[in-house]
């Protein structure tokens, strides 16, 4: 399995594990440079979104990859975390309806957890 398909199937599990609403896969790699993936999820509240962000941070770890970067922790309403061929966004559930970036990113794949693989 590639890395950046391992990598994203962790992320899936990991924000699946702390109940992550509506995790959608994007396959980008085709319509972009920017990543392989980007992955979706929010959570139901601020607590909830911390958590998924703490989970996936701590699997991705374990297995030894490092975020190159994180962004918005503070508001904890979008936390956007760069792992070069992953992107995770996980959101608040507002602030993913109103930023809305399955429309934006639509000409990518939707993947499902199991075209990740076990």
């Amino acid at each position: 399995m590639n890395s950046s398909k391992e990598m994203a199937k962790l992320v899936y599990d990991a924000l699946e594990d702390k109940k992550g609403e509506d995790i959608q896969v994007i396959e980008i790699k085709e319509i972009s440079i920017i990543a392989d993936y980007f992955i979706i999820a929010n959570g139901s509240n601020s607590s909830q979104v911390d958590a998924l962000v703490d989970n996936v941070k701590e699997v991705l770890a374990k297995k030894g990859y490092e975020p190159l970067r994180i962004e918005g922790v503070r508001s904890a309403s979008w936390i956007l975390m760069d792992y070069g061929d992953v992107v995770v966004h996980v959101f608040s559930k507002e602030d993913r309806l109103f930023y809305n970036l399955e429309r934006i990113w639509r000409d990518g794949k939707t993947i499902s957890k199991d075209q990740l693989g076990a």
